[in-house]
């Protein structure tokens, strides 16, 4: 039976209340009165039920869809303004014991190259990635408790907080890895994670386990359950996502948003980020073996609604996707992209050379991430590279009051034009830095609070003179 309170996930992830709620969106997907009445619910900017928002998904009236985009438009820019927070992957391992079909790291293939980075390969990657500019870093690793075990994780993340590199360094690094236990989560905590992150892939617990036949990952509940865990653990910030493609996207949209009210009702902080991948060509994976993928158009809607009905939420995409795509969603609600990605293990040091292909997708956006910062700010967008509120303790709760009451701009606003001055000062190119500086010169009259506009202005000033890491 549906129970958003409980702590077991096919109560809080109900298949029948899934199935109720998809049969409802159809059957009131032409229904005027309701959507219009849905539509005045999401301008209290306080978010939508997942039946509400399985609506709005599935509406086929041209007039109401306009109306969905613009407000996501609108509630994008209240809650988290025109910043795109920056980030990269870093694979430390493609070592994994699980079968999972969709995945070419699956333990079966025997022909992908298998790589482990070391330590002394991690700070060489760290410092490449440092040298291009990032600040955050998202690491990833494959299921192998021998290959890699948590301790491997743990010292890897000490390793990378405690490399300095001219005037870069890495400020906060979010953890992709297997559900595990509260225990070592409390050890990912005490280690100075920022967000842990982990994709359900599926929450249609009868595909999932097809999906997922062999393996530690085969157990549907210990999966589904794992960021109630890492809360449990002491992880103030969570991140959701499903693989889009794997099942019919209603059902996995629907169940989403029921995960994001359980751990509301259940821990009381809806996930900090959710993630919207779509399956890509890897190694020995074609996406052509699963028939629910879903076209540009649709995913775009799946974004715009996501962010109507969670809208304090973080929204990340991928370079899964296009350029061309990432532009459409980025004005939708995207509120984090990644940048000169690589999903090798490593790769950003030395190329990866193509007979050691380590990779676990195809990336779709291959710019660097000077020309990925540069063609955000044409589109009038900040790039942020802010990790502001994870040092200074706004974190789950704290963080979400703030978004909640959307002080962005007196706050996030700030700390991302600060940012952006160190990244066009240290690692720009010419064209970059002059877009840039004239970007911070219009945005900086956007600070509301005439004080804190003015202790900006002093501190891009000491940014220009070669100081580093302001923040409010």
């Amino acid at each position: 039976m549906y129970n958003p309170k409980s702590m077991k996930a096919e109560e809080f992830i109900d298949h029948k209340e899934v199935l109720d709620t998809l049969a409802y969106a159809e059957q009131n997907r032409d229904n005027v009165e309701l959507i219009d009445g849905i539509l005045a619910k999401a301008r209290l900017r306080k978010g939508l039920s997942h039946r509400e928002a399985a609506v709005l998904l599935d509406c086929r009236l041209p007039d109401k869809n306009e109306e969905i985009f613009q407000l996501a438009k609108e509630i994008k820019l209240d809650f988290y303004g025109n910043r795109i927070v920056m980030f990269a992957p870093l694979y430390l391992s493609n070592y994994c014991i699980n079968g999972c079909v969709y995945c070419p790291y699956h333990s079966t293939n025997k022909h992908i190259a298998r790589k482990k980075l070391t330590q002394e390969e991690i700070v060489r990657e760290v410092t490449a990635l440092q040298d291009m500019g990032h600040k955050r870093l998202a690491l990833e690793s494959g299921e192998d408790p021998k290959m890699n075990p948590i301790e491997y994780i743990l010292e890897s993340i000490q390793t990378i907080y405690g490399i300095k590199h001219k005037n870069g360094d890495i400020r906060r690094v979010n953890v992709n890895i297997a559900a595990t236990t509260v225990e070592n989560y409390r050890k990912l905590r005490d280690a100075g994670i920022g967000t842990y992150i982990l994709f359900q892939e599926t929450y249609h617990k009868e595909s999932y386990e097809k999906l997922h036949p062999t393996g530690p990952k085969h157990d549907y509940a210990y999966h589904t359950e794992a960021m109630d865990r890492a809360m449990q653990g002491g992880i103030d910030d969570v991140g959701l996502g499903v693989l889009f493609g794997l099942e019919l996207y209603r059902y996995e949209f629907a169940a989403l948003l029921m995960h994001a009210e359980h751990l509301e009702a259940a821990l009381g902080v809806g996930p900090h980020t959710i993630s919207v991948p779509r399956i890509r060509r890897a190694d020995d994976i074609d996406p052509n073996m699963f028939d629910n993928g879903i076209d540009d158009d649709t995913f775009a809607k799946i974004v715009a609604v996501t962010r109507i009905a969670v809208p304090y939420t973080g929204i990340i995409v991928s370079t899964r996707e296009s350029r061309a795509t990432r532009e459409k969603v980025l004005q939708l609600g995207v509120s984090q992209i990644s940048g000169g990605s690589r999903t090798s293990v490593g790769g950003y040091h030395e190329e990866e050379p193509e007979d050691e292909n380590s990779a676990q997708f195809e990336v779709s956006d291959n710019r660097t991430l000077d020309e990925v910062v540069d063609w955000l700010m044409k589109l009038g967008y900040i790039p942020s590279f802010c990790t502001a509120c994870y040092r200074e303790g706004r974190t789950g709760d704290r963080f979400m009051a703030l978004c909640k009451s959307q002080q962005i701009q007196n706050c996030c606003h700030p700390n991302a034009l600060m940012t952006l001055k160190e990244y066009l000062e240290d690692y720009a190119s010419p064209e970059t830095r002059q877009r840039g500086d004239e970007l911070i010169g219009r945005e900086i009259n956007n600070i509301p609070k005439e004080k804190i506009r003015n202790l900006v202005g002093d501190y891009l000033a000491n940014i220009s003179e070669g100081r580093r890491d302001f923040r409010l």
